[in-house]
């Protein structure tokens, strides 16, 4: 239960995607992403309930202690950090109050709006050309556009945070006086 979300907020806004190799002032972070990607996921689904978008938002939650690693490395380091990776992720789940093991459904969702975002990133922060990045990422949902630009790090790490105490209200895992859901 020593997980906080403003040391995963802290730590996601400080880690980069793509390993820095962007364009733009700042990097384009973890927390970032995953604020997009929590985005993408009610786009494709605009009845997505408020827990499934926290676990949107959460879904690169345990990179705040691993870092930002690609898959295929990710798979060259074997098994036992895969392991490590998905008991650090249940037990961010638990804390939060999210099921240990999210639904199929739901899993494909967030990862088909992880690589909208991957597609999005490519072509405009890591210089891939649009075919190549439709050959690897496949094309992003339809009425779907984004234009990113990379936020400082404390911005990002402000946003995260925000936006989490947001989707755990609607979700009713946390109470606060202005529960309301908000979508901004």
């Amino acid at each position: 239960m020593d997980i906080e979300i403003e040391d995963i907020a802290h730590g996601l806004a400080r880690v980069a995607r793509w390993n820095g190799q962007t364009v733009g002032e700042h990097g384009f972070s973890v927390a970032q992403h995953s604020l997009v990607v929590e985005e993408i996921a009610a786009h494709m689904r605009p009845d997505l309930e408020p827990r499934w978008r926290l676990a949107a938002l959460l879904h690169d939650a345990s990179e705040y202690v691993i870092g930002d690693m690609i898959s295929p490395f990710k798979a060259a380091l074997g098994v036992s950090y895969k392991d490590f990776e998905t008991r650090l992720e249940d037990a961010i789940h638990i804390r939060f109050g999210l099921p240990v093991k999210t639904p199929a459904p739901i899993k494909k969702l967030i990862k088909q709006a992880d690589r909208a975002c991957a597609f999005f990133e490519a072509t405009q922060l890591a210089g891939f050309e649009h075919a190549e990045s439709l050959a690897i990422f496949g094309a992003p949902p339809s009425g779907y556009d984004l234009q990113i630009t990379p936020l400082a790090p404390f911005e990002a790490q402000a946003r995260y945070v925000q936006r989490f105490h947001v989707l755990s209200r609607a979700a009713g895992y946390e109470s606060a006086p202005d529960a309301a859901f908000e979508t901004e």
